[in-house]
């Protein structure tokens, strides 16, 4: 397997490209030593990063990721997210405080608001400075913002120090093509794409994906993976707690799509022509 492929983000830090996701997990105790051990493989592939948040499980997605990386904390680049029910200055300081003893760190490498919510982002954003001032994160961003809402962030004090922005992209879902990835790749904001996989699996069955996929001898996830990756800045974090699709995650990073296969994968999968509101789940 090739080396993965890596993103820089704005302090400087570089991060694997393809990372793990975890939501969904931590939610039924009986699936909690399959998932760890899912994600200790995904350590072992070099997918470092991993995402997860208070939300997933009400807080089990974590307790899984700390047990996944046990004794391995200084391998990982760790992401975390606050909700904004609770992104108010004092708010954000308790929340990280609780994923701090959830994931059984000291630090938090990249925290971000998982999406727009009432209190101004004004206020999130110096709370998210303060713990970044006494180290409890190295790092923040947002997620779930759309071209409007990452404008209205640049404009509050310290908003450009946003090191990203997690939204849904995949191959179904390419509507961020049009504005939201061209405003953020020009200010050098990497963006993280949740769900690359899509949902449910219909993405998987695509017939166009699945001729990549026998042309190419690999999985249909490994082109959908190698598809968004091509775009600089991108970063990709599937969630896998099969091993076979571990690896398939990973094998992405050796994955060559050449002018044929982008060309196929345009027509079944058209890029966006306008505008379009931000998906979301």
């Amino acid at each position: 397997m090739s080396a993965l492929p890596s993103v820089r983000l704005p302090d400087g830090a570089q991060v694997p490209a393809i990372g793990q996701g975890t939501w969904h997990m931590g939610e039924q105790k009986r699936e909690a030593p399959s998932e760890v051990q899912a994600l200790r493989l995904g350590l072992d592939l070099g997918l470092t990063l991993i995402d997860t948040a208070e939300m997933y499980g009400s807080g089990g997605a974590e307790r899984v990721v700390a047990e996944a990386i046990a004794g391995r904390r200084d391998e990982v680049f760790l992401v975390s997210k606050v909700m904004p029910q609770n992104a108010s200055h004092m708010g954000t300081r308790a929340a990280c405080e609780r994923s701090l003893k959830r994931l059984g760190t000291d630090r938090i490498d990249l925290y971000l608001l998982h999406w727009p919510g009432a209190t101004p982002i004004g206020e999130t954003v110096a709370a998210f400075e303060a713990l970044r001032a006494e180290g409890k994160i190295r790092a923040w961003g947002v997620s779930n913002f759309d071209v409007a809402g990452m404008e209205a962030l640049a404009a509050a004090p310290n908003g450009m120090a946003c090191a990203t922005n997690q939204v849904l992209y995949n191959l179904e879902e390419r509507g961020i093509e049009f504005d939201l990835l061209p405003w953020c790749t020009a200010r050098g904001i990497p963006l993280m794409a949740y769900t690359p996989l899509g949902q449910g699996g219909r993405l998987l069955r695509s017939r166009a994906l699945g001729q990549i996929a026998a042309r190419h001898n690999v999985a249909p996830a490994t082109v959908a993976l190698a598809f968004l990756l091509i775009r600089p800045g991108t970063i990709v974090i599937p969630k896998a707690v099969q091993p076979a699709h571990v690896r398939a995650n990973a094998a992405a990073a050796s994955l060559r799509l050449d002018a044929e296969d982008l060309a196929a994968l345009d027509a079944a999968f058209p890029p966006p022509r306008r505008a379009q509101p931000l998906a979301l789940l």
